[in-house]
């Protein structure tokens, strides 16, 4: 009797599995299929989105239902210019197993088409050439009419009015008429601008315990600038990435304008003083890292900063304090001062570097940031067995870098420029005469949203009277996740006598790279490097070649590198490779 029973209960759960794996997919299953005759995709997608998902109901539900379904396909189709269809429904029910579909089979008709198009911007906005230029094209005469195009050509003379400054602006007359029997449709937009109104004075109201003087600088329009949302929205951002601030708030509404001048109020919540961070991180090239950042936001009213910083790994150890003033415009223009203290332990090479330093930080008219720096370093070091030595450099310098990249995290399209010559002389302070050079260029370009091309081109060189009295970290080497992969890092250079790589005096690589993305955050990569750090810019030169693999984590791009040295007298072999950040 037991054995009868459990049989029963194995059968009824057996059948009661089966059910549930069974019904989702009856219950769950679109139960409205539409026909277009002839091909319009367009029509059947618009159809299909404005009746949305039909599930989970009988073949009688889906009778009484078809009168709903049929309107709903009429109007998607109406939106794209077919006024007069022809929409036939049928009740499909099927056998036991399937469920009951409802089948719309429309035949479209003739379409809508536009006859005239009349736009008209009247008013200043008229002169206004911003405001005039690129309205949207469509829908243009002889198109057939998309309620969706006409939407869009009507809200961007509303948006871009708000956008500039035009709040009185209204439309004079405003009509889309259709004649669905002589299916034509005559757009007429005709918009009264007004007077464009323009900023006042930026107050900042009491409570934010900064300079008003720091504060101003921050402000990039002069009172009587003709109002545009970008600069109100420019403000804000500028104030937000000072790091002064935890919340802002900026009010320049029209409401509150006196013939045509909105006055600007900015109420301002100073954050906290101070910060902490920490994290772990890891890259072939030195291993498991951890990095530490101590920093005080502001220090007095004067906006001056400072901080601390700490990176330690198994081969690269250092630490490093600044202090920052800014200077106008705050957003870009700063003197820092800096101190630090680096032990590096690199293949063959062994340095101990402290340094101090000041660095004028301007952004020129151009875009262009200029660096001007002097800097003092000491270094004492041991490369193999066979050279040990100490220097003293007094180091002025210079540097120019320009960036682009339409995403600060993940660009499909950018650039970056950078040049940096330093040099020191005996006569002031240093124990050798160099001039040192270096130059990089990266460039981003993605076709087609999934195929991305990166290139890379470094280039550096020392002059120098005395290149054995020239310290390590004044030296070029390659090799690595950042410069030519399928090799060591840093193993590429000249080596001395006993095999051991000391460094060159110039630097060549360049890189090619193709990234085809098959999912949302995730990319393949194939890749070519080339490159070597060389006594002479004709010597050999060693390459690398791999394939990868891209994830966009929300803090920047990891990267997975498999890549083959192709030339063994380089030390060339199967590598793999691991870094993380930015790719401009």
């Amino acid at each position: 009797m037991l054995s009868r029973n459990h049989a029963v209960t194995t059968g009824r759960l057996r059948l009661l599995a089966s059910l549930i794996l069974w019904a989702p997919l009856a219950v769950f299953a679109q139960q409205v299929e539409v026909k277009v005759e002839g091909d319009y995709p367009k029509l059947k997608e618009n159809a299909e989105a404005f009746i949305g998902e039909v599930e989970g109901r009988s073949a009688s539900n889906l009778r009484r239902y078809a009168s709903t379904a049929v309107s709903q396909a009429g109007q998607a189709l109406r939106a794209l210019g077919y006024y007069s269809p022809r929409i036939d429904w049928r009740v499909d029910q099927g056998d036991a197993e399937e469920i009951a579909r409802l089948i719309l089979e429309i035949v479209p008709g003739e379409p809508v088409k536009v006859v005239s198009r009349t736009v008209e911007i009247r008013g200043p906005a008229a002169s206004d050439a911003e405001f005039t230029a690129e309205l949207p094209k469509r829908p243009a005469e002889g198109d057939v009419l998309n309620h969706g195009e006409y939407s869009s050509l009507r809200d961007t003379i509303q948006t871009r009015a708000r956008q500039r400054g035009y709040f009185d602006g209204t439309f004079a007359e405003k009509s889309l008429r259709v004649n669905p029997e002589t299916r034509i449709a005559e757009i007429t937009l005709i918009f009264e601008s007004g007077e464009r109104y323009r900023l006042g004075e930026v107050s900042f109201e009491e409570g934010h315990w900064f300079e008003t003087g720091l504060l101003e600088d921050f402000v990039t329009f002069e009172p009587g600038t003709p109002y545009h949302a970008d600069e109100i929205a420019k403000l804000n951002r500028d104030l937000a990435s000072s790091g002064y601030f935890s919340g802002i708030d900026i009010d320049a509404v029209p409401s509150r304008a006196v013939d045509g001048v909105i006055p600007v109020s900015v109420a301002l919540t100073r954050r906290d003083s101070r910060s902490v961070s920490a994290g772990v991180g890891f890259s072939t090239d030195v291993g498991p890292r951890l990095r530490g950042n101590w920093r005080e936001h502001w220090i007095n009213p004067m906006g001056h900063r400072r901080g601390a910083e700490t990176e330690l790994s198994g081969p690269r150890q250092n630490v490093s304090a600044w202090y920052e003033l800014p200077l106008d415009p705050p957003m870009t223009d700063l003197i820092r001062l800096t101190a630090g203290y680096q032990r590096e332990d690199i293949e063959n090479v062994e340095s101990e570097l402290l340094t101090f330093g000041q660095q004028w930080q301007h952004e020129l008219d151009s875009g262009w940031l200029q660096v001007l720096s002097l800097r003092w370093e000491g270094e004492r070091y041991n490369i193999g067995d066979d050279e040990t030595g100490t220097s003293s450099l007094l180091l002025p310098g210079a540097g120019y870098s320009k960036l682009y990249a339409d995403s600060a995290l993940d660009p499909s399209k950018g650039y970056r420029l950078q040049f940096d010559v330093t040099g020191a002389h005996r006569a002031v302070l240093s124990t050798v005469d160099i001039v040192h050079v270096n130059a990089l260029a990266k460039g981003l370009y993605t076709l087609f949203d999934n195929h991305r091309f990166l290139g890379r081109v470094q280039m550096g060189a020392v002059a120098t009277n005395s290149f054995e009295d020239v310290p390590p970290s004044l030296r070029f080497f390659a090799g690595g996740d950042q410069s030519v992969r399928g090799y060591g890092y840093e193993t590429l250079s000249p080596e001395n006598d006993n095999g051991v790589p000391v460094g060159g005096r110039f630097l060549l690589v360049g890189s090619g790279e193709y990234q085809y993305q098959f999912a949302d955050r995730w990319r393949v990569a194939m890749f070519v490097d080339h490159g070597n750090a060389i006594n002479d810019p004709f010597d050999p030169l060693a390459t690398g070649a791999g394939i990868g693999l891209r994830w966009i984590s929300p803090v920047g791009p990891l990267r997975l590198d498999v890549a083959k040295g192709l030339d063994r007298e380089f030390g060339g072999g199967w590598r793999i490779h691991f870094s993380m950040g930015p790719e401009l």
